[in-house]
């Protein structure tokens, strides 16, 4: 295990780590691990770093700043940058001591300390040879199921960030498919996946359209997690995922520059199957859903073209302006889908969806669109307690008639170069039969980003905490 939860420390450690929010810097706790009978200077700010030699031990003691209570949220990514640049030296052995901290900050210890360890270089020749250092998390034991939730998130969100960086070679739909299916079958969740000849037969068209120029067909992935002697007919809340295992565009082809990054458009699928595998694994109460339409928008003679009109599963004709503008049309019959033949109570949809959303929001935080102020609310709260932040923009009938075309019931790209976000979620809401409690999250900005943590993008996991936090939400309502 990567992580080891200690009543008392480790007699192997040679690095321990204690940390402390500004104002609350308990003096005694640092004399006390770090063999002190003096005071230090210690600084508080976030990922502020006092280092010393125990006087007794052939141990370095780490004080890390966590900054101030407004940064709590994101005080993980304070353990996992500590983690990850102490992570190469030899032979290390961390003890993080959590005397002083609260449940809360407890689980971003666990969290930050377990992201820290992650390995990108599966596919080095040498990949398989990386070494995880030991490290202990000093709790006691009246507290250890505290931190095991974080593990088990911790994990769950390493799941979906592995899927977002898998290569597009490896990552075909169907490969998400029989991923999921495995998936269902360790965690304790029902999974079906409907193949292309199955797609065709029940008139999912438009996923059909967007994948029918790849070698490697579309699929649809449904999972459904009903809590152990529930007799919940209706899921309390369905989560729609664009599953676009990669996009060069179709023939409205992409620049050639970074469309490798185009692996990751399927980081809104990864949200979900990680929302799903969590509650099932932490055995949440509650009725849950997920659909993934999943499919790879590549360039052929079958290739759906500017110009095309397609159905959908919802009935109504779809004027295709843009191929590039693809997530958008699986994720129209994923709605449709989950809407007819499960209608759950609330409705959330996620996808790397629009260039214009990073545009208007940068890469600090989503756009969501709903007109329910409740689930507007609950999410941006949700969001801001685990630092994974939405930001509500307008879904106003203003902006319908750019999605409006002459010879079909709707077209799929507004082709203005202002308000993109938004008239994209304007097509989707036309296939969501007017749901009350219906909100999309434009992720594209937050999914997959540079960071310390890699040389090139990688996932961020963002969307699975995001959505544990607001399953959980929905749970206390009852």
């Amino acid at each position: 295990m990567p992580l080891q939860f200690k009543s008392t420390p480790s007699k192997k450690a040679n690095t321990i780590l204690i940390a402390f929010v500004k104002d609350k810097v308990d003096r005694q706790l640092i004399k006390e691990y770090g063999g002190l009978k003096y005071d230090i200077d210690v600084k508080t700010n976030g990922k502020d770093l006092t280092s010393f030699l125990h006087p007794e031990k052939n141990q370095r003691v780490h004080i890390l700043g966590l900054g101030e209570e407004k940064d709590h949220a994101k005080s993980y990514t304070f353990y996992r940058s500590f983690v990850y640049q102490q992570r190469a030296k030899k032979d290390m052995v961390l003890d993080i001591i959590t005397d002083n901290l609260t449940d809360d900050q407890i689980v971003n210890v666990v969290l930050g300390a377990r992201l820290g360890l992650i390995n990108h270089g599966i596919y080095k020749t040498n990949g398989d040879k990386y070494v995880e250092p030991e490290i202990n998390i000093v709790i006691s034991k009246s507290r250890v199921k505290i931190a095991e939730l974080g593990l088990k998130i911790a994990e769950t969100q390493l799941r979906s960030m592995h899927l977002v960086d898998l290569p597009p070679n490896v990552k075909t739909p169907q490969y998400l498919g029989k991923h999921v299916v495995a998936s269902g079958k360790e965690f304790g969740y029902d999974v079906k996946v409907m193949d292309a000849k199955e797609l065709k037969k029940n008139g999912l068209d438009a996923l059909t359209a967007v994948g029918q120029g790849s070698a490697n067909p579309p699929v649809l992935i449904i999972m459904e997690y009903k809590p152990k002697g529930s007799n919940s007919k209706t899921p309390k809340l369905g989560l729609v995922g664009k599953g676009i295992t990669f996009d060069t565009g179709g023939l409205s082809i992409k620049p050639s520059t970074n469309m490798g990054y185009m692996k990751s458009d399927m980081g809104g699928a990864a949200a979900v199957i990680g929302a799903v595998e969590l509650a099932a694994k932490l055995k949440l109460d509650i009725h849950l859903v997920g659909v993934i339409p999943a499919a790879e928008n590549s360039v052929d003679a079958n290739s759906y073209r500017p110009g095309d009109v397609i159905n959908s599963y919802s009935g109504k004709s779809i004027e295709i302006i843009d191929t590039d503008a693809e997530g958008r049309v699986v994720l129209a019959d994923g709605l449709a889908y989950i809407l007819k033949n499960y209608n759950p109570m609330f409705l959330v949809d996620l996808a790397t969806l629009t260039g214009n959303c990073i545009a208007a929001l940068g890469y600090s935080t989503s756009g969501i669109f709903t007109h329910s102020d409740e689930m507007a609310n609950d999410l941006t709260a949700a969001g801001e307690s685990v630092h994974e932040r939405v930001w509500r923009l307008p879904l106003w009938d203003d902006y319908a008639p750019d999605m409006h075309s002459d010879i079909a019931d709707i077209k799929n790209f507004s082709g203005k170069p202002v308000a993109g976000a938004i008239t994209a979620a304007k097509f989707l809401e036309a296939f969501t039969s007017e749901h009350p409690k219906w909100a999309h999250i434009d992720i594209a900005g937050v999914a997959f980003s540079d960071s310390e943590f890699a040389k090139m993008r990688t996932a961020t996991g963002y969307g699975v905490r995001l959505l544990y936090t607001y399953m959980n939400m929905l749970i206390n309502k009852k």
